[in-house]
């Protein structure tokens, strides 16, 4: 009974009761899921995920599981679009240097 009276005398109680149980009830359902063991399906696909990771990082970092006929095709589109665009290296990302331009003074006119 003292609780009701409470929030009807103050209505902002209520809705701090609120924001803070959603909280807690939210972080203690990503500590329980953490806590139990995975469905088959997600194990699966984490394993997957960090079975890539570990050949990525073998292969340097690049793309895992190719052969020449991927090297071939990457080399021949890579010529393809440095004739289109003009050369350049390709495979960085550019640099892109932007001036400020040079405005006049027109309040001493």
């Amino acid at each position: 009974m003292n609780v009701q009276r409470l929030s009807q005398l103050f209505p902002q109680l209520r809705t701090l009761v609120a924001r803070h149980l959603r909280r807690n009830l939210g972080l203690s359902a990503v500590a329980f899921n953490k806590a139990k063991e995975l469905d088959p399906v997600q194990k699966l696909f984490v394993d997957k995920i960090r079975e890539y990771n570990t050949k990525s990082k073998a292969a340097g970092g690049g793309v895992v599981e190719v052969g020449p006929e991927f090297d071939k095709d990457m080399s021949d589109e890579l010529a393809k679009l440095q004739r289109f665009y003009g050369g350049g290296d390709l495979t960085k990302f550019p640099d892109f240097k932007f001036t400020d331009p040079k405005l006049e003074d027109l309040t001493s006119k």
